[in-house]
């Protein structure tokens, strides 16, 4: 992969990234209190879940392009799957030079 693909991948992240983002603000400042009913239609909600996916689709399509790893978040309360190992470096005696 040339450079300038990677510079055009990541001039895509960042559109990806800006509309997503957009996207999720409408969504959030568009969901009703609750109690009341919303203004979008249904199928603008659809749509909308079908933006969400393309998005993500093609996110992930760059990420493993670029060799990234599938990022998933880690909770605290999630069970680890490594476990830690100590490491203790023995201190070197008199007769080591």
């Amino acid at each position: 992969m040339t450079e300038d693909q990677i510079k055009e991948m990541s001039m895509e992240q960042r559109i990806l990234r800006a509309m997503r983002k957009t996207l999720a603000s409408v969504v959030r400042d568009a969901t009703p209190q609750q109690g009341t009913s919303g203004f979008l239609s249904d199928e603008t909600v659809e749509q909308i879940k079908s933006c969400f996916e393309l998005i993500a689709t093609r996110e992930r399509e760059l990420g493993e392009a670029l060799g990234l790893s599938h990022g998933k978040p880690v909770y605290p309360d999630q069970p680890q799957t490594s476990k830690p190992v100590q490491i203790s470096r023995k201190k070197p005696g008199p007769d080591i030079h």
